[in-house]
């Protein structure tokens, strides 16, 4: 038999907004919106999927992965 995993979070991505997009254009600073992030610092828990990945991957000096 094949064992559930019993994480569950598994498959979600822990994300950290860690510097400020005062100086960001327009479109970095609807990513870190579209993201949900409100304040620096911050860390929220998003799906792993494709659409998620692509707009951490618009905007990575702004955000990392938090494991």
């Amino acid at each position: 038999m094949i064992a559930k995993k019993s994480s569950q979070d598994s498959g979600r991505l822990h994300l950290k907004w860690v510097r400020s997009a005062i100086c960001a254009p327009l479109k970095q600073k609807l990513v870190i919106k579209g993201l949900g992030f409100t304040r620096l610092n911050q860390i929220v828990e998003r799906p792993d999927t494709a659409a998620i990945r692509g707009m951490v991957a618009k905007v990575p000096h702004l955000v990392e992965i938090v494991q």
